[in-house]
Formats: structure tokens, C-alpha cells, sequence
């Protein structure tokens, strides 16, 4: 495969936009920390919750997403619940809230709200800025592998994929240590209109390409179905044999378990709160608590252009490159359907176009995630215990060699990862394992102190990765509880050992934030002096509109899922129900919403 002279010059051309971009807003962007990294909280809702969309609109997971709905049809409308993407709709109804009121730079400093000052704070901050280090490499790693397989199918040089991934993770850097979340956020725009536009014109193309008899006789029965029993019984014996390979290999025959087991890891994920990464650079670079849950909102809806593309590049996958994919036999590689489709199906120019698309899909992850991982270092390590008194300018700096030095480590574990499938599934259940159990007692119990939340979190990410080496034959969704259940224990544990925290510190931390949960002796020390602060009874209400919200978010998926496999009466059902819906939610939680935020 090959690409055209036109379209290589209308990738150059992008790149060289965006690079130009950075280079015009450093100024802006260089001010102090706060501009560099947050953008000054001056970016309304809408942008920043466009910019949060396209930065997980990326070309891994958009390859890994086509791999799981090739294999497992509709029902792979479930699988990103594995990350769980329905983590947004948690932040919509109130963490965003929650978290905004802090009114920090980074999910390290945050920690200072909560746990104040003191050794076991200073540990829990440690602890947070460990576990970002380790979520951004992974995350690096990640793109890493994605970039360097759909680039090489392309680019026609006999070059390794390695050093594609190497080259557009070096450009990238360039524009994101110039510009800091400026660059991310004015770029993530011009990427989000590419991949919107991108991703219609391919379903288009399937829609009209993809005969409706032609897709039927490419798959197995079931594999339309949204529904599903105690096992998968998805049959590619006939068609094509991998499929059965993958779906061993994943482990999910046992559907029902799966799914269990992914709503389980899934729930206890989203109440633990965004990790420390761009989702939550995003929430505390919002203007006002409020729109930071508003901001959250809007990325569910963003999110439906991406389903076009995978669900057209899979039904013209099926449809014409299903013997292409047998003749390949036990040594089939799925994750390079996306760009087989895109080098045969469109025409000279478009084709440019699209990789300038699937490229900014990298980027905008690749840019959040970095600018992310350097407002760890440079804010909660190298200006709280190593410079704590230099100039703007000395820690814009060190926000560029940051950059540098994060980059240059995810790419040394990017060569060391064995494929994007295996580094998802990693980062999503292994990695995260470790962070839910400290993070969900943190909201919800008082008596959780710093030395717990230390314990747990260096317990858990210890967990992580000791797990695999020790017993590889585990999927990480299966060693999820493990991991949970090890950090928990040690959180807890941690905690009763030890002393309370200040409870000036507790008082002032349930004041502005307000959690539901175990306060009451906090609350009532608070009413001693004011009467004026009440516990927040919103659980039950926050409860049901998340069930409403996780209802809404799925239809909003099923939406493009069912027109582009021509189940028009699914499709009609799902717009009904997203309508419905979207009606409540606005009844129910938007109008709800305290002005004051």
C-alpha cells in the first residue's frame, strides 16, 4: 500500500499547521503555570468539553474499538464499558463538581484539600504523582503502538513502524511544549472538525457500498444482536476462523461474566474519579464548578462521529476483505483493518484528508496526555521539593524538558509493548485496579487519612505490576479484583494505624466540597459552630440520574451502530429512547444545577 503525492502534501500541510499553531500562542500560553497548563480557566464548557472528546478520540483505541466490533458485532457496543467510558456520565451528574471547587492545578495538589498538610499527605501526593508517571507512560506506550502500524501501511517507504511512531510523537511535542493547553485545546478543535468529517464520509461510503445481503453473509448469527446469553455463541468457524482465535484469547466466551465483571470494575472505577491525567486537567481548567459538569456532559455527545467510522470501516472490512483476513490465517493482525479500509475505499485527496484525520485523533490524545504528565512533574515535584521559589519562566522551562523527558520514556516502553490490544487491556483493568480502592474511600469516608490513601495507592500500583509478571496466564480484567481488594485492604489498614487528619482540615474539606457518605462526625463538629451547612442528600437522586445518563449514553451510541447495519427499527428505538432521555436529564439534573457553581 501506497499513498499519493496529494495526499502526503495535505498531511505535511496539517502538521505543519499545527506546529505553526504552537509556535503563534507560546507567548499567551507562557505566562505562569496556571496559563500554561489550564489555559488560565478561561476556555468555556463547550471547547474544552470538544477538545476532552477529541483527546479520546484516538487512533488506538478507535483500531482496538474496530477489532471488537468486527469480532463481537453490536454487543461490541458494550466493550468500551471495559475503560468505562460511562466514567463520564459519574463526572456529568457530580464529580466534575466536586472535583472543580478544589480550585487546583493537578490531581496531586488536590490531595492537599483533602488530606492537608503533614507526612501523610505529603506521602498521598507522592503516591498520586507515582501513579500519573506510570498511567501516562502506559498511555504513551499505547499511542505508540497505534501510530507506528497505521502509518506504515501508508507512508511508502520501507521504514519500521517504530520510526513513524517516533517521528509524529516528536512533532506532536513540538507544539505542545510551545503551547501548553492553549495548543492542545485550539488544536483538539481543528481535530475534532477532521474527525467529524472524517468519520461521516466513511460511514457514508459503507452505507452505500455495504449491501445489507453482503453484510449478512459475512457474519455469524448472533453477531447482530445487542442482547446476549450466558455465552457469546458467535460461530466464526466458517467465515473467518481468528475471530474464534480472539475471542479465546480474550477470555469473553462466558459473555455474561464478562459483563458482570465489567460493570462491577466499571461502577467502582467511575465513584474513585477521573485518575490523574487530561480528563482531570480538563475538569480544573473549567471556568466554574458548574461547567465543569457541563463540560463532561457534552463529551458523551461528541463521541458519536467516532461510531460512523468504526462501524463503517468494519462493515467494509467484512464485506471485502474477509478473504484477505483468512488467507492470513492464525497470523491474522485485526488492528490493520483501519487502514486497509481507508487506503482502498477513498479517493486521491480524501485519502489525505483522513490520515491529516486519524493523525489528529493520535495527536489529541497523544498532546493531552503529555501536557498532563508535565503539569505532574513540573508542578508537584520539581517546584514543591526541588525549586519552590523560581520565576515563571524557570518553570515554563522545565514544562518543555518535562515534555521531552515523558515523551522519551513512553517511547522506550512502546518498543518494549506487544501490541495495542494487550497494552488496552493493561492500562484499563490492571493499572486502574490500583487506584480505584483509595480513591473511592477518599470521597466517601471521613476517617481515610493521608497514610491510607499512601498505602493503598503504592499497594495497588505495586499490585499491577507484579500481577503479570507473577501470573501471566490472568487477564487483567480477571485480576482487577485482586488488585482492588490488595489496595483496599492496604488503605484501610493504613488509616486505623494511624491518626486522623486535621479536623480543621476534614471541616473545611466536607464545607467545599460536600460529598455524600460517612461525614457525620466531621458534619457534626461543623454544626457546633454553623448551622448553616446541611448533609448532602442528593445520593438517591445522583443514583437515578446516572442509571437515566448511563441509558442515554448507550442510545447515543446505538444510534450510528444501527443505521450503518441497516436495523432500522433498533435505530428508530435508540432515538427514541436518546430523546427521552436527554429529556429527563434536562428536567432532572441540568435544571438542578445550583447557579452558584
Amino acid at each position: 500500500m501506497s499513498i499519493h503525492p496529494i495526499d502526503i502534501s495535505i498531511v505535511v500541510l496539517y502538521l505543519i499547521t499545527v506546529v505553526v499553531i504552537g509556535i503563534y500562542i507560546s507567548k499567551r500560553a507562557s505566562q505562569n503555570l496556571d496559563t500554561y497548563f489550564l489555559a488560565g480557566r478561561s476556555v468555556p464548557w463547550y471547547i474544552l468539553g470538544i477538545s476532552n472528546s477529541s483527546s479520546m478520540f484516538d487512533i488506538t483505541g478507535t483500531m482496538w474499538l474496530v477489532l471488537m466490533f468486527l469480532v463481537y458485532g453490536v454487543k461490541g457496543a458494550w466493550i468500551p464499558w471495559i475503560w468505562p467510558t460511562f466514567n463520564q456520565i459519574f463526572l456529568m451528574i457530580y464529580l466534575s463538581i466536586w472535583i472543580r471547587r478544589s480550585n487546583v492545578l493537578t490531581g496531586s495538589e488536590w490531595i492537599t484539600t483533602r488530606f492537608g498538610e503533614g507526612k501523610g499527605a505529603e506521602l498521598s501526593r507522592i503516591s498520586v504523582l507515582l501513579f500519573a508517571m506510570i498511567s501516562v507512560i502506559g498511555f504513551l506506550a499505547y499511542a505508540f503502538q497505534g501510530i507506528g502500524k497505521f502509518a506504515s501501511v501508508f507512508f511508502p517507504y520501507n521504514v519500521a513502524p517504530e520510526v513513524y511512531a517516533i517521528i509524529f510523537m516528536g512533532i506532536t511535542t513540538v507544539y505542545v511544549v510551545l503551547g501548553g493547553m492553549y495548543s492542545v485545546v485550539f488544536t483538539d478543535l481543528i481535530q475534532f472538525t477532521l474527525l467529524t468529517i472524517v468519520s461521516i464520509v466513511i460511514g457514508i461510503i459503507a452505507f452505500n457500498r455495504v449491501s445489507p445481503e453482503a453484510l449478512y453473509q459475512s457474519v455469524p448469527d448472533g453477531w447482530f444482536d445487542l442482547s446476549f446469553g450466558w455465552k457469546l455463541d458467535l460461530d466464526w468457524s466458517e467465515l473467518i476462523p481468528a475471530a474464534n482465535s480472539q475471542i479465546a484469547s480474550d477470555g469473553w466466551n462466558l459473555f455474561t461474566i464478562f459483563f458482570m465483571m465489567m460493570i462491577f470494575k466499571g461502577m467502582l472505577i467511575s465513584v474513585a474519579g477521573p485518575t490523574p491525567g487530561y480528563d482531570m486537567q480538563r475538569i480544573l481548567a473549567s471556568k466554574t464548578p458548574k461547567e465543569a459538569g457541563l463540560m463532561s456532559g457534552i463529551v458523551s455527545i461528541c463521541q458519536i462521529p467516532r461510531w460512523f467510522m468504526i462501524v463503517g470501516v468494519t462493515t467494509l472490512a467484512l464485506v471485502f476483505f474477509s478473504n484477505d483476513l483468512i488467507a492470513m490465517g492464525d497470523k491474522v493482525d485485526f488492528e490493520l483493518v483501519l487502514p486497509w479500509v481507508i487506503n482502498e475505499f477513498l479517493p486521491v485527496g480524501l485519502v489525505g484528508f483522513v490520515l491529516a484525520g486519524m493523525l489528529a485523533a493520535f495527536m489529541s490524545t497523544f498532546d493531552s496526555t503529555v501536557n498532563a504528565g508535565a503539569a505532574y512533574l513540573v508542578n508537584d515535584l520539581y517546584k514543591r521539593y526541588i525549586n519552590p521559589n523560581a520565576s515563571s519562566q524557570i518553570y515554563i522551562k522545565a514544562s518543555y524538558i518535562s515534555s521531552f523527558l515523558i515523551v522519551g520514556i513512553g517511547i522506550i516502553f512502546g518498543f518494549m509493548s506487544e501490541s495495542v490490544n494487550s497494552v488496552t487491556q493493561w492500562i484499563v483493568s490492571g493499572l486502574f485496579g490500583g487506584y480505584t480502592a483509595p480513591n473511592i474511600l477518599k470521597w466517601h469516608w471521613w476517617r481515610f487519612n493521608g497514610f491510607g490513601y499512601f498505602s493503598g495507592m503504592v499497594a495497588g500500583v505495586a499490585a499491577a505490576l507484579i500481577i503479570p509478571i507473577i501470573l501471566p496466564e490472568l487477564s487483567p480484567l480477571n485480576a482487577f479484583p485482586f488488585i482492588l481488594l490488595f489496595s483496599g485492604f492496604a488503605g484501610i489498614l493504613g488509616s486505623l494505624f494511624t491518626k486522623p487528619d486535621n479536623e480543621k482540615t476534614l471541616m473545611e474539606f466536607y464545607k467545599n466540597i460536600r460529598p455524600w457518605g460517612l461525614w457525620s462526625p466531621i458534619l457534626k463538629k461543623i454544626n457546633s459552630t454553623d448551622n448553616t451547612i446541611k448533609q448532602n442528600t442528593n445520593f438517591l437522586n445522583d443514583l437515578l440520574n446516572i442509571v437515566v445518563g448511563m441509558i442515554w449514553q448507550i442510545s447515543l451510541v446505538l444510534i450510528p451502530i444501527n443505521l450503518l447495519v441497516y436495523k432500522y427499527s433498533a435505530f428508530f428505538f435508540s432515538l427514541i429512547i436518546a430523546i427521552i432521555t436527554t429529556l429527563f436529564l434536562k428536567k432532572n439534573w441540568y435544571e438542578k444545577l445550583d447557579s452558584e457553581f
